[in-house]
């Protein structure tokens, strides 16, 4: 499988990434979705050191499904500025890749 995408996105609370997770699998924007933290973020907002506990969803999909996804956490999401990132996977085991293939496809 060579269009695998991994999209790591942070919330600022587990229900909000509950929400994310459950809307897109649903949607079959992502195969899955795995849910972690809480993590620590720092970063600087508006010109302000940030220091915040967050949690961080990790969304598996394909390449093709990347932009519905992306836009989809976008409208969902409550921060201004999401973090949105993906990273192609280009190793992946073929019964997992078949079963993500699947899972994403346009129904």
């Amino acid at each position: 499988m060579d269009n695998a995408l991994m999209i790591l996105v942070t919330t600022p609370d587990e229900p909000t990434a509950r929400t994310l997770a459950r809307e897109l699998v649903e949607q079959r924007l992502a195969a899955c979705a795995q849910i972690d933290g809480p993590i620590r973020s720092v970063y600087r907002w508006e010109g302000q050191l940030q220091d915040d506990s967050e949690m961080r969803v990790i969304f598996k999909t394909t390449v093709e499904r990347w932009e519905a996804a992306s836009e989809a956490i976008r409208r969902l999401h409550p921060y201004e500025c999401p973090q949105i990132v993906a990273t192609p996977l280009p190793w992946i085991e073929g019964t997992y890749g078949a079963w993500l293939s699947t899972q994403v496809e346009k129904q």
